[in-house]
């Protein structure tokens, strides 16, 4: 096993964070990376031993318009600071991993300028897609070329110019020798080039043992980037968005369908895919706002703890703070956050409570981590399954319902049995245990053999009956749930966060006025008119499932959808 197989994962956006401002000055550098010192000691708390970071190195604004790969963005300080901060990472137990933007660049980067200042003559001319100098844009350059998103701000790099790749290897191999880094998440990897990956994985084989890459994928069959020839792992949006509509809806079915899904993939075998699970991220909402119910934040965890794949939570969730995508900023799902705020949570916040005892649980229970699936017991409100290996078989249960239930399910020859968040005891009748899990509750239920040092260690607050008492008590339920200002908090729309992106990213809704045209270049289409193409192309192969229907229509992302259309026969 790789350290990545048992890795429980802290993600951070560092711009945010730290407050930096939204537009970088290139002023001299202000070394707010030192403030995320003390978040180490928080993290290694809160049982998470990975950290993936970033974007970190100097751009524009958010991060994802790069100007240099090799220098720490001024914002966030000098490389010193950054190689100091992942000395201190690895002195915790924490391996590190950078966010490797390597689809587009920003506008600043010294290929683009060059290409802008001598234009046919640059020497970088073919560092870019689709150079054209009979063209010209918002910018009024002279000539047009092909970008990320739509955003002329990101143009995109040409993955399959050797010397291309070389820069990108080379700053891969810099990355590494300068900040002894563990792995790169790589963004937008679903429009990226094969075989720029394949020469990226050959570098990742070669520049540390178990250097790990994972690349940003929202739709598709994961075995498609996932297997010896180019990443470890992708971003398991298929269970993210399961997660969070599988308890909206009261409906497991939905949960349940989308892990055999990814078992048939290979993702929920001990051999298989080790997907990159999480419940919100800095391009999606967060969980306790998406929630219609903010009880379901309990059996929402316990699932991204236990079900295959690798956990990851995003800075300032174990807290329960809110954030919601708004139409023009990703502001709100990206917030400073002051650690002093929140030094009593592990004792008083039963959110943070239950993620630190989930973290627990998972780095002393390695069936959590490598252990087969086996599904046990599924309603619309409650689900059962296994967790085999090694001769251990774990039990974890969950209950949506908004009252109490009494379930048993199959456990073999094994009678003695405890929950590890409560510490109750199931019956055990004729080879199955019998128990009850409140409302909105679940449990992990551990054999006696693994229970030794758990038993030593009850829960600080009773998770399932204190979790949400600001529910029940008025005056704690007038308290915000995070330490933001009130006035930043979100309002009540229920619109999530994929139905947002949505209504952004039709500029021309689909009106007699502005009909269809699938006849044009995938290039020149709609976000509509793109969904409305793969649906066809679905049709010519087959039936065309709900499911089918509600991938594409989630699907907002224009390069996802290019490249999801571009990739039929």
């Amino acid at each position: 096993m790789s350290w990545y197989d048992d890795a429980v994962f802290y993600h951070i956006y560092p711009l945010g964070l730290t407050g930096a401002p939204k537009q970088n000055s290139y002023g001299p550098p202000e070394s707010r990376l030192n403030q995320l010192i003390p978040w180490i000691d928080h993290i290694r708390s809160i049982n998470c031993n990975a950290l993936y970071i970033g974007p970190l190195f100097e751009s524009v604004g958010h991060g994802y318009e790069t100007t240099d790969y090799r220098k720490l963005d001024s914002r966030l300080g000098t490389n010193e600071d950054l190689k100091q901060f992942t000395r201190l990472c690895h002195e915790a137990g924490i391996r590190v991993i950078f966010d490797g933007v390597f689809n587009h660049t920003g506008r600043d980067f010294f290929a683009f300028r060059d290409l802008r200042q001598n234009r046919e003559n640059s020497p970088y001319k073919d560092w870019y897609c689709q150079v054209d100098f009979w063209g010209n844009n918002e910018y009024d350059d002279g000539f047009s070329y092909a970008n990320w998103g739509g955003y002329n701000l990101l143009p995109r790099l040409n993955q399959r110019n050797p010397a291309v790749q070389d820069y990108i290897c080379e700053t891969i191999r810099f990355w590494v020798d300068e900040f002894d880094i563990d792995g790169i998440r790589l963004d937008a990897a679903d429009v990226l080039d094969f075989s720029f990956m394949q020469r990226l994985r050959q570098v990742a084989d070669t520049v540390k043992p178990e250097f790990w890459l994972m690349g940003e994928v929202i739709h598709g069959e994961y075995s498609r980037w996932v297997n010896e020839g180019t990443l470890h792992s992708v971003t398991n949006y298929h269970l993210h968005k399961a997660l969070y509509s599988g308890h909206n809806d009261h409906n497991y079915f939905e949960i349940a369908h989308t892990v055999k899904r990814l078992y048939d993939m290979g993702g929920c075998r001990p051999e298989g895919l080790k997907l990159y699970n999480f419940v919100d991220n800095h391009d999606v909402e967060r969980i306790y706002t998406k929630l219609n119910n903010k009880k379901h934040f309990l059996p929402v965890h316990i699932l991204l703890y236990t079900l295959p794949g690798i956990p990851s939570i995003y800075y300032g969730s174990e807290f329960g703070i809110e954030g919601r995508k708004e139409r023009y900023s990703d502001d709100s799902l990206r917030p400073a956050l002051n650690l002093e705020d929140f030094k009593d949570a592990k004792d008083n916040n039963p959110c943070t409570v239950l993620i630190t005892r989930l973290g627990r649980l998972r780095r002393l229970l390695p069936a959590l981590s490598r252990g087969d699936y086996q599904e046990l017991s599924l309603t619309t409100g409650q689900y059962a399954f296994a967790r085999k290996w090694n001769g251990t078989d774990l039990i974890i249960a969950v209950n949506n319902a908004d009252h109490e239930v009494t379930m048993e399910v199959s456990c073999g020859e094994d009678c003695d049995y405890t929950g590890g968040l409560s510490g109750s005891e199931p019956e055990f009748r004729d080879g199955r245990l019998i128990f009850t899990l409140p409302a909105c509750g679940g449990e992990i239920w551990i054999p006696g053999h693994c229970l030794e040092e758990n038993r030593d260690n009850p829960p600080e607050i009773d998770l399932t009956q204190e979790l949400w008492i600001r529910d029940k008590d008025p005056e704690r339920r007038e308290q915000p749930v995070n330490n933001l200002q009130k006035e930043n908090l979100p309002s009540e729309d229920k619109n999530s966060d994929l139905q947002s992106d949505k209504a952004d990213s039709k500029a021309k809704p689909d009106t007699a006025e502005n009909p269809l045209d699938l006849n044009k270049p995938y290039e020149e289409m709609t976000i509509a008119e793109l969904q409305a193409a793969v649906l066809n192309k679905l049709a010519a192969n087959g039936p065309v499932t709900d499911r089918m229907k509600r991938d594409v229509e989630e699907n907002v992302y224009r390069d996802s959808l290019l490249n999801w259309v571009k990739s039929f026969r």
